[in-house]
């Protein structure tokens, strides 16, 4: 599973006003220890027969399931069935079948078997079955918002514009909601599903597809095969009107399922994932091992994007036309196929025993995004997409009371969060630096060979790296995996003439634990770097490095691979030679940060974001933009020419768009030219950045424009006419941010609450207030525990100011509502 979702809210942390807040735990689900499921019986095969009511939104299925006990001879079976009607349970042994008596409380059903069955002896049971997911009562998580397991997506063809589909979503727990099965990633099986659909309809399943039958007047029976054992939160369906892009890797099928108007871009959109298969598959030393990859895209998915062994199911969000794949960025799309596909490896090969061990499936896909990016597209690209993870997982102040690898939890969805993504990819990151590439990745190739088609957990993983490395690393395990937080850390510098010593004092602030750390510590004296490694064990420490004259640099953690908060008490001087001769990404990263700390009379700082402007990457182009301080008279006068440069000879369009929303923060109207030229930009972030910076230099024409544009408008113009129009539009054109506002995704909201709220304030207008309001309430109850909740509160009470009484009544009755959701 993907963390997409989390990632954007993930970035709501930036703002403090939006940062994540605690949210009530249940203390005494805290205190339950969740043990790993035992196996009483095991899974062996499952068959499936299924169609579907679309009408009723059901499933009526037929099914096969063959098992065996562990351990011990038993006479029963506990299924997990989810909301079903049980039609009936029959023991089937050849042409001999045999009712079988069962007790079915709606979540699970008991079943009495015929006889004792011994550990190993092999018995199928028979059940006919209905699903009704869409009756489920249930919860999901922040990843995963959402747990009946099957979905019938506009089944009675009522939404115009939108596909006719049904898919599945196992993870964690639900392909019990749609066939009766032993519902626990430690259970391994094999698998056969046939599924009468309509003829005109293409279905994607797990393994291959063996036949296609006619099955009576427009209707089709295919039947798909998985002979390799997977969990049961792994089985998927799909059902559709898709285009089938078809790829090849090693001479095994590679396929892209696409709603036929994006057909044209299949490969643009997954063509690399051939070359990711092959990457993958030689860095870990073990081949992808199932029969073929594809990788099918549906309409509002629950999730960012699901690894179903050998099918990976995304959501709409991957899908780009030419146009939108222009502002494509590596985070929102090609990291996501990058993430899914090492599941293959890590979650599906090997799958964690429980979700308690949720890291050996999670934090190894989240690492791989970075790993990928490095080999693609270069050093800096891995390094900046590892940082924007752990980034992420720092800014969280509660994530850092959770253990990676943790038995205690309210609930398994309350896995899937900041420390079993992010936090578990850049262990594993200091982990690959500490041990080096060629014994990291040796370990886990044992790992994933000794444990196919079963289960690991983080102390299998450390075993095998152990017998790689020869060394023991239960101290890196014991503190990263089995503990909880990260070093905090203020970094002090000295040097020593008379002993010709370089001082570098390390003190860790944080409570509780003291972490070991390993450290590279690079002292560069007449340009030339030395590199030191030290092992820091205690609270504070003194390193001394011999150093024949006072260095001009002394860059640690050398490596940027550490996770922990820093406070780097060097001058800005060091900082501006660390960018400049720093060798990666983070250096200079770094070196903008401590610029942008500095205030805006400071001719250094101000040189060093003015240098970061045209850095050869585009990450920290990005963020020497942002740092400038352009609500600063100074600062507008020094950075406006050399905004104007950039643009000029810019070729990213993001950092277009950027440079463009910079200059409508200097508002000269000698840009106007500029931004008229933009909007004949194909680039929807350009057009949009244009738009917005339009409006600051001439309003009356941005709103002309606005209007023009809205026909086709997508993303970022469609935000930017939504801005226009909140501060120059009346009425009239309050539908279109409304609509606008209710089609976009969660991220695209958030980026439109401005306008809405702007709106509601500006305009004396009783049903924009009521409507903006109710959207606002809504949003700010969804994503509360997030803490959307407060900057909304403050929005609805300057919207009610200066309102009729009966106005201020309905915004106010929204504020109590927020106020007491949980």
């Amino acid at each position: 599973m993907t963390k997409a979702f989390l990632l954007s809210l993930g970035l709501l942390a930036a703002t403090p006003a939006l940062a994540q807040q605690a949210a009530p735990a249940d203390t005494a689900a805290l205190k339950m220890y969740r043990e790993s499921a035992r196996k009483i019986n095991a899974l062996v095969h499952t068959k499936l027969d299924v169609r579907f009511d679309y009408a009723k939104r059901q499933l009526l299925g037929k099914e096969w399931v063959t098992l065996q006990p562990v351990g011990y001879a038993t006479d029963s079976l506990r299924l997990d069935a989810k909301g079903m009607d049980i039609k009936s349970v029959t023991m089937v042994d050849g042409s001999n079948t045999k009712t079988l008596k069962y007790r079915y409380n709606n979540e699970q059903l008991d079943i009495d078997l015929d006889k004792l069955y011994t550990p190993g002896q092999q018995y199928t049971v028979y059940l006919e079955y209905v699903a009704k997911p869409n009756e489920l009562k249930v919860k999901g998580s922040a990843a995963i918002n959402d747990a009946k397991g099957l979905y019938f997506i506009n089944p009675d063809s009522t939404e115009a514009g939108k596909p006719r589909q049904i898919w599945t979503q196992g993870e964690t727990e639900a392909s019990s909601a749609w066939f009766p099965t032993i519902d626990r990633p430690n259970q391994k099986t094999t698998a056969e599903i046939s599924m009468t659909v309509p003829s005109r309809y293409v279905t994607l399943s797990n393994g291959a597809l063996v036949s296609q039958t006619p099955a009576g007047p427009g209707l089709r029976t295919d039947t798909w095969k998985q002979e390799l054992p997977h969990s049961p939160y792994l089985f998927m369906m799909a059902v559709g009107d898709f285009k089938i892009y078809k790829d090849t890797w090693r001479g095994k099928e590679v396929s892209y399922y696409l709603e036929p108007k994006y057909a044209p871009f299949a490969k643009q959109i997954f063509g690399n994932t051939p070359e990711m298969m092959e990457f993958f598959s030689r860095r870990l030393g073990v081949d992808y091992a199932w029969n073929k990859y594809a990788q099918i895209v549906v309409r509002d998915y629950v999730s960012g994007a699901m690894e179903n062994t050998s099918a990976t199911l995304h959501g709409e969000f991957l899908q780009k036309d030419a146009r939108e794949a222009l502002d494509a960025e590596y985070a929102n799309g090609e990291s996501v196929i990058a993430h899914e596909l090492f599941h293959q490896w890590f979650g599906d090969l090997v799958t964690a025993e429980s979700w308690s061990n949720l890291t050996v499936n999670e934090s190894f896909a989240d690492f791989s995004e970075a790993l990928w990016a490095e080999y693609k597209y270069g050093q800096d690209a891995g390094d900046a997409h590892a940082y924007m993870n752990m980034r992420n997982y720092l800014r969280s102040p509660r994530d850092a009371q959770k253990q990676l690898v943790r038995f205690h939890y309210a609930d398994k969805e309350d896995m899937f969060d900041l420390v079993s993504y992010q936090k578990g990819g850049q262990i594993l990151n200091m982990l690959r630096s500490y041990l080096t590439d060629d014994v990291f990745f040796a370990g886990l190739k044992k790992y994933l060979t000794d444990n196919k088609f079963g289960n690991g957990e983080a102390h299998q993983l450390r075993l095998a790296l152990e017998s790689v490395s020869g060394q023991d690393l239960n101290w890196f395990f014991n503190q990263w995996y089995f503990g909880s937080g990260h070093p905090v850390v203020t970094i002090d510098y000295g040097y020593d003439a008379a002993a010709k010593q370089q001082t570098v004092t390390i003190k860790q602030t944080q409570p509780g634990t003291i972490f070991q750390l390993p450290i590279a510590v690079d002292v560069y004296v007449n340009g030339k770097p030395e590199r030191h490694q030290v092992m820091m064990r205690q609270a504070t420490e003194t390193f001394r490095f011999p150093a024949a004259s006072k260095p001009t640099l002394v860059n640690v953690d050398a490596e940027k691979v550490l996770l922990w908060q820093k406070t780097d008490n060097k001058p800005l001087e060091e900082f501006a030679y660390q960018y400049k001769n720093g060798p990666r990404y983070v250096d200079r990263r770094e070196a903008i940060a401590a610029a942008a700390a500095k205030p805006t009379t400071d001719a250094t700082a101000r040189q060093l974001l003015l240098s970061g402007l045209n850095d050869k990457y585009t990450g920290i182009r990005m963020a020497s933009i942002a740092a400038l301080k352009l609500d600063d008279k100074a600062v507008q006068k020094a950075a406006a020419p050399a905004l104007r440069k950039q643009f000029a000879q810019e070729k990213n369009t993001n950092v277009q768009a950027a440079l463009l929303g910079a200059l409508g923060q200097v508002k000269d109207k000698k840009d106007e030219k500029t931004f008229t030229k933009a909007l004949e930009s194909q680039s929807y972030a350009v057009l949009g950045a244009a738009l917005e910076g339009l409006a600051e230099v001439q309003p009356k024409a941005a709103l002309t424009r606005a209007k023009a544009l809205e026909a086709g408008a997508k993303g970022n113009v469609a935000t930017a006419i939504a801005s226009v129009y909140a501060t120059q539009g009346d009425a009239s054109t309050w539908t279109y941010v409304r609509n606008q506002f209710d089609t976009a995704g969660p991220q695209g909201q958030f980026q439109m609450l401005e306008s809405v709220a702007n709106f509601m304030t500006r305009l004396d207008d009783a049903t924009v207030l009521k409507e903006g309001t109710e959207r606002l309430q809504k949003l700010a109850v969804q994503y509360k525990r997030y803490g959307v909740d407060e900057p909304i509160l403050a929005m609805l009470e300057k919207a009610k100011q200066g309102k009729p009484a009966d106005q201020q009544a309905t915004v106010q009755a929204a504020i109590e509502t927020i106020k007491k959701a949980e």
